[in-house]
């Protein structure tokens, strides 16, 4: 009778404890650096694959394979057409396109994409907003940091936190 309590007390223990080891982090670091020499704003996304192509399967109601060795053209015109809708950058209250460059597998389970804005002068404020996967995941966070006449700031972006000005 021993025993069979302490085993049991031994595999609640077991699963109260993998519980925390088996939970997932969603988080998407965004890079956006001002180059006032090219007056460009250079723009580096890194989002996790699984995460990134479970959110296009939801949002565009398609399997998607971005990041994958099973990656179609087609998928990497949803992920363009994602990041365009779901990261914003207006420049002194301008909404500016960002022009999609390419994209790279980093350590086999994140996904890097660059990015730039181009003509941008010198500038009082910017404004960014950010929902990636924020829409389909409430743990989503989305850490940016921004570089800007030699000062760095961060912004952490949330399902409740969507939107920053910054200014200069």
């Amino acid at each position: 009778m021993k025993n069979k309590l302490v085993y049991g007390l031994i595999g609640i223990l077991f699963f109260l404890l993998s519980a925390f080891t088996f939970h997932k982090f969603y988080m998407g670091v965004f890079q956006v650096n001002y180059a006032a020499e090219k007056k460009m704003l250079q723009i580096t996304s890194r989002i996790f694959v699984d995460d990134l192509n479970s959110g296009l399967e939801k949002k565009y109601h398609k399997k998607t394979f971005v990041g994958t060795g099973k990656e179609t053209p087609e998928d990497v015109e949803l992920l363009k057409k994602y990041l365009a809708e779901n990261f914003t950058v207006k420049v002194n209250g301008q909404l500016k396109s960002i022009t999609f460059l390419s994209k790279e597998v980093e350590s086999n389970d994140v996904l890097v994409c660059y990015s730039r804005i181009k003509d941008v002068e010198k500038f009082k404020t910017i404004e960014i907003s950010n929902s990636i996967l924020v829409d389909w995941n409430s743990d989503q966070q989305n850490i940016t940091h921004i570089t800007a006449y030699g000062t760095k700031r961060s912004v952490l972006f949330t399902e409740s936190s969507r939107k920053e000005v910054l200014k200069y």
